[in-house]
């Protein structure tokens, strides 16, 4: 994982977008703790897909 500020990020968004696709999380240091994480689609897809099944697996429990 890599962590940068905004100003950097701007600066250099074609690097910093390369490491988010090559697999490689990049963390955007903000003000007040209020960070944002830049990561490859694929990467956002394995979550969005990970935290469904989650959800269908506890709904799923509940009914037992």
């Amino acid at each position: 994982m890599i962590a940068t500020k905004p100003l950097d990020l701007r600066s250099n968004l074609k690097k910093y977008m390369d490491f988010a696709f090559h697999g490689n999380p990049v963390v955007i240091a903000r003000p007040k703790n209020e960070n944002v994480v830049m990561l490859s689609e694929q990467e956002y897809n394995e979550l969005a897909k990970a935290k469904q099944n989650a959800e269908v697996f506890t709904a799923y429990r509940s009914q037992l």
